[in-house]
């Protein structure tokens, strides 16, 4: 699996294994690479270990064994990832876990803020990530009372304004109706970041994704169709 050049490579994982518990391993030795305007898919079952990957990724669990490379070094404290969190972006799977500020423009500026992007030009910053997103106007609402597909808008919103090299996102069609399922795969498919792509929706990672893997018995496997078959 590959074919990627090491210089090229943005993300690799080499015979990754982890389990939460000893005696119940969830991967059993995953290998995968990602590099430049890449966009990978990865399906399988509930419980197969498709957000964990995510998660270990930007560090928020730790490997039990194998190796993660990220933007160019191997990655394996908690130093190491906070130093690519602010360039790897992370979508959770659960708009509710991203959005905690009171209003839109408040969730889009907490990640620039972090960053240490100047205040004033962070209202920039919100303005036009907003906008790219159809979100024009949205500043001032109150985040809670947005409906479930504007609420995955906003969510994709305060991970881009961060202008991530690499998106990780998992599940970002998840409780969608029709027309904001549509949207934001038009959003997602005319963005030129490195995408990681978590889905049980096959048609949507067909038509995002170039490579495309399920993930069973903790091992990575292409699908049919998939450039990596």
């Amino acid at each position: 699996m590959g074919g990627i050049r090491v210089s090229d490579r943005l993300i690799s994982l080499t015979d990754v294994r982890f389990a939460y518990e000893p005696d119940r391993p969830v991967l059993a030795g995953v290998d995968l690479e990602l590099g430049p305007g890449e966009r990978v898919g990865l399906a399988g079952p509930n419980g197969s270990g498709k957000t964990t990957i995510l998660a270990l990724l930007v560090g928020l669990v730790r490997p039990t064994a194998g190796q993660i490379e990220a933007l160019g070094k191997t990655r394996s404290c908690e130093a190491d990832f906070r130093e690519i969190r602010g360039r790897v972006g992370l979508l959770f799977q659960d708009s509710d876990d991203q959005l905690f500020c009171p209003t839109v423009a408040e969730d889009v500026a907490f990640g620039p803020l972090n960053l240490g992007v100047p205040r004033h030009d962070v209202h920039t910053v919100v303005a036009q990530t907003l906008q790219s997103l159809g979100l024009a106007g949205y500043e001032d609402r109150i985040t809670y009372k947005l409906s479930g597909g504007e609420k995955r808008l906003v969510a994709l919103a305060t991970v881009l304004a961060m202008k991530p090299e690499v998106l990780l996102l998992d599940e970002p069609t998840s409780g969608l109706d029709d027309a904001a399922l549509s949207r934001v795969t038009e959003i997602l498919v005319g963005l030129p970041q490195a995408m990681l792509v978590v889905s049980h929706e096959h048609e949507f990672l067909e038509r995002l994704t170039h490579r495309r893997y399920r993930l069973v018995d903790g091992r990575l496997a292409a699908m049919a169709g998939s450039e990596a078959s």
